[in-house]
């Protein structure tokens, strides 16, 4: 089967690609840019392009275009570095969700900003008792009036730190079941009551935030969807966090870079880059799958189980090639590419925890997607 694709969106791909690259960190590091190349002059840039929403409806200010165009356009932006993330999750979820689930209203108030790269969000899902499993989230909304009032802690909120608005899962009956009973608010990041607390991982990032709720108001107008019903919602708006080009290529560009230096007269070696080069393609396609619609629902979990965990093996790859060079953090005094690998190493243990864990993801694809049946429980004593 021949997989080529158009020469218009290779020429699309292309015209991204030497943007990217022309906006990408100074520093020479490449890799993860959809989570830490904060740049909001380059969301804007993306906004001038019509590069953001560039398929949703062009009633609601979009695009009108087709997300084979969007996804070559990111995996281009991606894989070369370019500073995505003031932009990303509003382009990536926030809107299809709002398409889907908001109200006229709420379309018209946040749709155009996040279209032009003028406004920057975060989601607050995981608690820190509550990562993947998000039925078991605390954060609480009590309604008063025209008004919820939110209370509770939320961790690993990537973003956060200078987002304008949170997308917020918290729980609005806390009498009903762990999977009913939970909502979604849009909150105004700068509320009193709201405090953001940067999370420094082990290579520097800032991008994970703590935050915290102590009585927040939000206006009952800013509930999305059904009141009681998020968990729907939620496991809908998961389906574009865990199936999209971002899972695949974080570390592309350092792949690239390492590969002309692997030893390819050593037949393992030879082997192992075979298996990541056809790794990348299967991974790609299963992500033009849930970019086309084609994939069953919960499919998600598969492609981000494959995608991320090709990720690691680049990981680990890269640092083979360096060998001792990779141990060396990124300074003036040392190479660039050993201090990616060296980041990349410390870095590669949280793409198969983000968005939702490996085994977690496993459990979806068994549970949801294949129809097996559950272990039995044992007996309590």
């Amino acid at each position: 089967m021949d997989f080529a694709l158009d020469p218009a969106l290779d020429a699309l791909a292309s015209e991204a690609a030497a943007l990217g690259a022309s906006w990408a960190r100074s520093d020479g590091i490449r890799e993860d840019s959809w989570l830490v190349g904060n740049d909001v002059a380059f969301a804007a840039e993306l906004g001038r392009r019509g590069w953001l929403g560039m398929t949703w409806p062009t009633e609601v200010g979009g695009g009108g275009r087709s997300p084979l165009e969007r996804f070559v356009v990111f995996e281009a932006l991606i894989s070369v570095g370019a500073p995505i993330a003031s932009s990303w999750f509003a382009d990536r979820q926030i809107g299809p969700t709002l398409l889907e689930y908001g109200t006229p209203d709420q379309q018209q108030r946040w749709l155009p900003d996040i279209v032009a790269g003028r406004s920057l969000w975060c989601i607050g899902m995981s608690e820190p008792d509550a990562g993947s499993d998000v039925a078991s989230l605390r954060t609480r909304a009590v309604r008063d009036g025209d008004h919820w009032v939110v209370d509770g802690q939320k961790i690993w909120t990537s973003g956060a730190a200078d987002a304008d608005w949170c997308y917020l899962i918290c729980r609005t009956d806390p009498d009903a079941p762990p999977h009913q009973g939970l909502s979604e608010l849009v909150v105004d990041v700068r509320s009193p009551g709201v405090e953001v607390l940067p999370v420094r991982d082990a290579v520097g990032n800032e991008h994970f935030c703590e935050v915290r709720f102590d009585g927040v108001r939000v206006p009952a107008s800013h509930l999305v969807g059904t009141e009681n019903g998020s968990f729907r919602q939620v496991m809908r708006q998961m389906e574009h966090e865990r199936g999209g080009i971002d899972r695949l290529v974080s570390n592309r560009a350092l792949y690239l870079d390492v590969r002309p230096l692997a030893d390819r007269d050593d037949p393992m070696v030879r082997q192992e880059v075979a298996a990541l080069e056809t790794g990348y393609r299967i991974g790609r396609l299963m992500v033009l799958r849930e970019v086309l619609g084609q994939a069953p629902a919960g499919f998600s979990a598969a492609t981000k189980t494959f995608c991320t965990e090709l990720e690691q093996r680049i990981a680990d790859f890269a640092t083979r090639v360096l060998g001792p060079h990779a141990t060396l953090w990124a300074d003036e005094s040392t190479p660039a590419l050993a201090g990616r690998a060296a980041r990349a190493v410390c870095y590669a243990p949280g793409y198969t925890i983000m968005g939702g864990t490996t085994q977690i993801l496993r459990n979806i694809l068994g549970e949801r997607v294949l129809g097996l049946p559950r272990e039995p429980r044992p007996p309590r004593d």
